[in-house]
């Protein structure tokens, strides 16, 4: 299996500059690519289901972080999880007519479920991640402030991946409040 990694972290900022009364808004996007997203594919959950290996469990860290040497932490470091459980149905709406196709996933994002009817968007919902965070700019005080952010993801030992964990940090964006 080829080694997994997080693709560049997004950061995307509502507007650029802020008054010091308002909430600022800030989207993290980013997605777990490589040998894992590869490796969660049909043939491989349906053995995995074969063998009795039901679920799949993935830790997900966000910290965003402001300042150059001595970074301050903005907001509360987000932690989400998400979960693959895979099952066997008859239920005649899942099944494919095309294939008789009987193994499906329920991807739980923060305990909410959804499923997917195709392999690309079980893994989208698995694998790629969109948080906001929302902190006050009076936290940050007046002035012109870089941004970043950290992710990390990890995971256990499965019938199609071995344990493992990946890190990345984005770039910096900059804001400005008045």
């Amino acid at each position: 299996m080829s080694e997994s990694r997080i693709s560049d972290i997004e950061l995307v900022k509502s507007k650029d500059e802020y008054a010091s009364d308002e909430n600022i808004e800030i989207n993290v996007q980013f997605s777990v690519e490589g040998g894992l997203r590869d490796a969660f594919n049909e043939a491989n959950w349906t053995e995995a289901y074969n063998k009795n290996d039901v679920s799949f469990k993935m830790k997900c860290g966000i910290k965003l972080t402001s300042g150059g040497f001595r970074k301050k932490e903005l907001g509360r470091t987000i932690d989400t999880y998400r979960k693959a459980s895979i099952f066997w149905t008859r239920n005649p709406k899942l099944v494919n007519p095309m294939k008789d196709r009987r193994i499906w996933v329920q991807v739980a994002k923060n305990f909410e479920p959804f499923i997917r009817l195709t392999e690309e968007e079980v893994r989208q919902e698995l694998f790629d991640f969109n948080e906001k965070f929302v902190f006050k700019a009076e936290d940050l005080g007046k002035g012109t402030h870089k941004i970043s952010a950290e992710a990390f993801a990890s995971w256990q030992k499965h019938e199609f991946t071995e344990p493992g964990n990946v890190k990345n940090n984005s770039r910096e964006i900059e804001i400005k409040i008045n």
